[in-house]
């Protein structure tokens, strides 16, 4: 499976995901602080399961 997060997209989940977890860290949002992997991960692999499986992509052609 190749790439389907563009290059903004892949830039907004890891800065997302990276607050999520430093909110969580800081005390202010509690353990659903963890959900900050699931963009952090996604944007550094460029890879979003749910676009693969709903056919979307933001990546440029």
């Amino acid at each position: 499976m190749g790439t389907n997060v563009g290059i903004v997209d892949r830039t907004v989940r890891v800065v997302a995901g990276l607050l999520l977890l430093w909110l969580m860290m800081d005390g202010r949002i509690g353990p659903w602080g963890w959900l900050g992997l699931i963009p952090l991960i996604t944007g550094v692999a460029g890879v979003c399961p749910l676009y693969g499986a709903l056919g979307i992509s933001t990546k440029a052609p």
